[in-house]
């Protein structure tokens, strides 16, 4: 990965800690004393609530954990400098709640992303004009200038798909986000017509689960699971509802992934998809 994603290398160094100190049976408290350091600082590290991993607090670690091979000491430690850096969503950290500052971090180093919609289009597959239709309509009135700056976030978020190393992304959508009206017609054929070219990319899928399906198990509402190249890195998976936001690690993800197949299993196939993208298209010409 050419520029890796500052909250990925923070919650990849925090699991290889937590993995170094279990294989020598220390708990964290002992660490904390062995160090001298504030208790639960440990503790706090391996949970990833951290921003700026201190590279001598590493090393320090490093050396009480008996890792002496040069090569392994060198990668965490570049991790944690790496950890330390500033990702593109920084200055807008204030008018972003912590968890979605976190799942954008992570989705930025995602390797691949899974994601079921069931009212709107997809953020990553929004456009703009799209995008500020539900954002003028969405609970709380948010100022022009506040929706200028998340259509930004969200059309620079949608980089991972067309960037170097692309993300893959295989979305499934319920017919009923197609059908929804946002904006007028003219920006729904112009949203159609971006569902379609989003659909020629290599990397990228798209399935519709047509109304003829009946109910389905996503009827509980949109998840987000993310995977990441190296396998030491679990997939995680986000949630988003008129409640608030829900971030989830290993194990509670198993059931996302499940629930995730089960409806690519009675969703139609990207080819049909794309003709039932057409069909709605010609209806708002």
């Amino acid at each position: 990965m050419p520029n890796p994603s500052p909250t990925l290398r923070r919650r990849s160094l925090s699991g290889e800690l937590y993995r170094l100190r279990k294989a020598k049976n220390f708990t964290a408290e002992q660490v904390d004393q062995a160090h001298d350091w504030t208790k639960g600082k440990t503790a706090r590290m391996e949970r990833n609530e951290w921003v700026r991993p201190d590279p001598n607090d590493i090393r320090l670690m490093l050396d009480f954990y008996g890792v002496t091979d040069a090569h392994r000491r060198e990668e965490l430690l570049t991790w944690a400098r790496q950890g330390r850096e500033r990702g593109w969503w920084q200055p807008y950290r204030q008018m972003l709640s912590p968890i979605y500052t976190t799942y954008i971090g992570l989705e930025s180093g995602a390797s691949g992303l899974r994601l079921f919609e069931l009212a709107v289009i997809p953020g990553l597959l929004q456009t703009a004009d799209y995008a500020r239709s539900l954002m003028q309509r969405r609970p709380g009135a948010l100022t022009p200038d506040e929706i200028d700056k998340r259509i930004d976030i969200r059309m620079e978020r949608q980089k991972i798909l067309t960037g170097d190393n692309p993300t893959h992304l295989r979305a499934v959508i319920d017919e009923a986000a197609l059908r929804r009206g946002a904006g007028g017609t003219e920006v729904m054929r112009a949203q159609m017509q971006h569902l379609l070219e989003m659909a020629e990319l290599p990397n990228v899928e798209i399935q519709v689960i047509p109304f003829s399906a009946g109910t389905h198990a996503g009827t509980q509402g949109p998840f987000t699971i993310l995977e990441f190249a190296d396998a030491t890195d679990r997939p995680a998976a986000y949630l988003e509802n008129g409640a608030g936001e829900l971030f989830l690690e290993y194990p509670d993800v198993d059931q996302y992934l499940d629930t995730f197949e089960r409806l690519v299993a009675i969703a139609d196939s990207p080819a049909h998809t794309i003709r039932l993208v057409e069909e709605i298209s010609k209806t708002l010409a």
